[in-house]
């Protein structure tokens, strides 16, 4: 990261809105993650998560979360809506933390990833937030090659 540089704590895009993950996200994390398993699965991909998780190990998630972001090494946001709904959560990461480095990836300067629940899927929000991250790596962030390692990308359909 440039020096002096800070991630943004809060955004908003439409209708959605982020802010730093962090313990005070706990509950809405917890019961998100319970109610996606599946959907995480398939859209996000990754080995995360392997199973309903608990409160216990959530906040400790959430304090390395915190952790990450204070040190500007990596960025974990939760995402709400207008009306104060939990979507779920996207991340940026240095590349070969959640995707293998290869040579084709070696181009790239950060990993962007996310996932929503089934309700905010049936509701566009994987779209808009995929959207969304697009205008903030753009506009906020000090990234000029993102790479999207979610399995189903927007407009690509999944596997893409």
């Amino acid at each position: 990261m440039p020096s002096g540089w800070t991630a943004p704590l809060r955004l908003s895009y439409g209708d959605i809105r982020i802010s730093a993950l962090a313990r005070e996200h706990l509950r809405d994390d917890v019961r998100g993650i319970n109610a996606s398993l599946e959907l995480i699965r398939r859209t996000r991909g990754g080995s995360w998560p392997t199973e309903p998780v608990t409160e216990e190990y959530d906040y400790v998630d959430l304090v390395w979360h915190e952790c990450e972001f204070r040190e500007n090494e990596s960025f974990g946001y939760a995402v709400y809506d207008d009306e104060d709904r939990y979507l779920g959560c996207c991340y940026l990461y240095p590349m070969g933390r959640r995707t293998p480095l290869t040579q084709d990836l070696l181009g790239y300067d950060v990993d962007v990833s996310w996932w929503v629940t089934p309700d905010a899927y049936r509701n566009g929000h994987y779209e808009t937030l995929y959207s969304a991250l697009g205008h903030w790596v753009a506009t906020e962030f000090p990234f000029s090659r993102p790479y999207y390692s979610n399995i189903e990308i927007p407009g690509k359909g999944p596997g893409t």
